[in-house]
């Protein structure tokens, strides 16, 4: 799993340190933002889910359809976000067992 440090923003809040990433067991790209400092829950956490955002382009539509804009995402950490979801994973064992889908 890989994860970056960016900068999401809304019109009313901003996390710096929002983290973006791709879950290669999950097969698919995540982000989550606005920690709540009492405990581990985020306010937004996409990308949880078996294959819910297969590519890094619908995550980021994803992202807006709720109002955020994602800033200090580099080039190269797309390209090597890229090269992590274009080696294969072989399905989990809970795929295999069909507990998941």
């Amino acid at each position: 799993m890989s994860r970056y440090i960016i900068e999401i923003r809304s019109k009313t809040a901003t996390d710096p340190e929002a983290t973006i990433g791709y879950d290669r067991p999950l097969r698919t790209y995540f982000l989550t933002a606005f920690p709540d400092p009492e405990n581990e829950a985020v306010a937004l956490w996409l990308g949880a889910f078996l294959e819910e955002y297969p590519s890094l382009e619908s995550l980021v539509l994803a992202v807006r359809t709720q109002g955020y804009e994602i800033t200090g995402l580099t080039h190269a950490d797309m390209i090597a976000m890229l090269k992590e979801a274009g080696r294969p994973t072989p399905p989990g064992i809970g795929e295999l067992l069909g507990l998941v889908r």
